[in-house]
């Protein structure tokens, strides 16, 4: 897919690979162009399970989607990080986001999610000596 340039692409990867190097917590993002689903809510939730996200030792994963073309993006954590963080973490990280966004900033919106999702990854879920990488740290392009 032609959304990022290999530079913003390793940008990205890097935030995400620096934000898992400080917790157990898994992140992904996951692009698509347009949104397939009636809410881009539905659409993280079924990537959240087709990625195995639900899968994780400590039901500490969070996904990012994003649907460029329609403007539509959602973050869903898994059952152990909402319950600490709750939806205001959830709705402040979006408005990080958006306020990028608006700029056409949106590499840098999805670095300052991701940052800020490492954050409370971190402090709730640090990472410790056995840990391992359950997930990759690349970006996963959805069906379009």
């Amino acid at each position: 897919m032609d959304i990022f340039s290999i530079a913003e692409q390793d940008r990205i990867v890097q935030a995400i690979s620096v934000a898992e190097g400080k917790t157990s917590g898994e992140i992904r993002l996951v692009v698509e162009r347009k949104l397939k689903h009636k809410a881009a809510i539905e659409a993280a939730v079924k990537y959240f399970r087709k990625l195995d996200m639900h899968k994780t030792i400590l039901k500490n994963g969070v996904l990012i989607y994003i649907a460029v073309d329609d403007h539509e993006f959602a973050i869903i954590g898994d059952t152990a990080i909402h319950d600490r963080v709750g939806e205001d973490f959830w709705g402040a990280t979006q408005e990080e986001m958006v306020s990028f966004f608006r700029q056409d900033m949106l590499v840098d919106g999805l670095i300052a999610g991701i940052q800020q999702i490492g954050e409370q990854l971190q402090y709730f879920f640090p990472r410790k000596a056995d840990d391992i990488n359950e997930l990759p740290d690349d970006i996963y392009y959805g069906e379009n």
